[in-house]
């Protein structure tokens, strides 16, 4: 082309489209994860799961209906695990499922809701397949994105199954629609003759219907969600962050030091000041060492969890030798004074949570943060011993099953019960009636124990239904009716 042509005519160049973004990447690989459409079995186990959940958890009170809503969601995924091998994710489902439970047996309003929300929590991770900080980090905003993928999966397979199986869809179809008419006209023949069988069936009382829509669309989206992970999970829940730049060792060892040997301070105050005594704690602030010991719980809460982020930070700052081996033992040691102390400030804070239990008494929040201080004092063991070999992939995901295994151990304890046995018990503690009286039919075995006039007392108020269906049953509940003289309905004879 000459010149003058050129001129007339310039030749244009495409442009070049940007390469996509690392996270753009990921979000691409996670939408198009299931190149195939989901098998028509799988569907119909999220629709049954939808339809069960739908009606034993709506229209009856927490317990046995509410129960099985974790195992009936995780059921259609694990022939993908099994098939996966994905043991350590069944056992953190295992986990999800032991907590789902609790609404069978526990019935204090407070430990079956924080028992459903960590079981939905675990759920999130395990399904994900969470391991790594970020993992777990991105979990539970992971989980609406899994069911947006398994609605699309879902309706995929269904307009394949239209196209390609129109016969195979038609017999499945008309064979859902014969079981049930079947299970129907049996079910209401059953029903009216045996009072005991009919409540085993749910109600179907219109009204409930709106309720049960909603109910069973959450369950089968969250079913198609779970099983859509179970299939392929998400390319970051594994994802490890690149490693920071280390800190030179003077630059390291000086903060670290520092902060070691400010709790190792604070540490020597506490003994000092537990052998002193009174004496002591009187001369120094103006305090008697019950009021000095009952202060400052929360700050101890917060300075165990700021020594975790502290010895997180400073564990991938660590200085490291030549080739990238593991630190020397000089910084292990240096992070281990830091996980020793941070232990000792946790044995500071329950010894101060006991003190102030027993003058003011057990309440739900304090056996809560007693708790949680608790989960902070396992983790930090977990610490020291993944610093042993410098060797933390497994941590993560071993502290949020910890946190799990908390949440179970306490519903299991019967903290109402707790409250009762100890708050009647032979402390000096106030005794609060009105307090006693808002506890859940879960105190209601240990208030049976206790002596006349406060058994009575304590008794009066509470009022336990029969449940209205099995489905409603509750251990705490049956545990309650039991009890002599629970509906009997005597008034309080005593005057606090």
């Amino acid at each position: 082309m000459s010149d003058a042509a050129a001129h007339r005519f310039p030749v244009v160049t495409p442009a070049r489209l940007p390469e996509p973004s690392l996270v753009g990447r990921a979000l691409a690989r996670f939408g198009t994860a299931h190149d195939a459409p989901m098998p028509m079995p799988l569907a119909g186990g999220a629709v049954g799961v939808a339809v069960v959940v739908a009606l034993l958890a709506t229209g009856n009170r927490p317990g046995l209906g509410l129960a099985f809503t974790i195992p009936l969601i995780w059921a259609p995924a694990v022939p993908a695990l099994l098939r996966r091998r994905a043991w350590g994710t069944l056992v953190t489902a295992a986990l999800a499922v032991a907590l789902g439970s609790v609404a069978a047996i526990r019935d204090a309003e407070w430990v079956v809701a924080l028992s459903l929300l960590a079981a939905f929590g675990l759920t999130a991770v395990a399904a994900a397949g969470a391991r790594s900080p970020l993992g777990l980090a991105l979990a539970v905003p992971t989980a609406p994105a899994a069911v947006t993928r398994g609605l699309v999966w879902f309706a995929g397979g269904l307009v394949v199954a239209s196209h390609g199986h129109r016969a195979a869809m038609g017999r499945w179809l008309r064979t859902a629609a014969i079981t049930a008419v079947i299970l129907v006209v049996f079910s209401t023949l059953l029903a009216s003759a045996d009072a005991v069988f009919a409540t085993l069936l749910p109600s179907l009382d219109l009204s409930l219907l709106p309720a049960r829509l909603a109910v069973g669309v959450l369950a089968g989206a969250a079913t198609l969600g779970v099983a859509s992970l179970a299939v392929r999970r998400p390319g970051w829940s594994v994802t490890r962050l690149a490693r920071p730049g280390a800190y030179r060792p003077a630059e390291w060892f000086v903060p670290v030091l520092a902060l070691g040997a400010l709790m190792v301070a604070f540490l020597v105050t506490q003994v000092a000041t537990a052998v002193g005594g009174d004496d002591y704690v009187h001369a120094t602030v103006g305090l008697t060492y019950a009021a000095y010991a009952r202060q400052g719980f929360g700050q101890l809460v917060a300075v165990t969890a700021l020594t975790l982020v502290v010895v997180a930070w400073f564990a991938r700052r660590a200085p490291r030798p030549a080739g990238g081996a593991a630190p020397g033992r000089a910084v292990r040691a240096a992070l281990a004074v830091l996980c020793v102390a941070a232990l000792g400030v946790v044995a500071t804070a329950l010894v101060r949570m006991s003190l102030y239990v027993q003058a003011y008494g057990l309440t739900e929040l304090r056996l809560l943060a007693a708790t949680g201080e608790a989960v902070m004092g396992a983790i930090l063991l977990l610490v020291l011993a993944a610093g042993v070999r410098w060797r933390a992939r497994w941590l993560p995901l071993a502290a949020v099953r910890v946190a799990g295994v908390a949440m179970l151990l306490l519903a299991l304890a019967n903290p109402s019960a707790l409250m009762v046995r100890y708050n009647t018990g032979e402390q000096e503690v106030p005794l609060d009636i009105w307090h006693l009286q808002q506890l859940s039919a879960d105190a209601v075995p240990a208030i049976d124990t206790l002596e006349e006039p406060l058994r009575s007392c304590l008794l009066a108020h509470y009022e336990t239904a029969a449940p209205g269906s099995v489905w409603e049953w509750n251990l705490s509940r049956s545990h309650a009716r039991a009890a002599d003289d629970v509906l009997a309905g005597h008034d309080c004879p005593l005057t606090f």
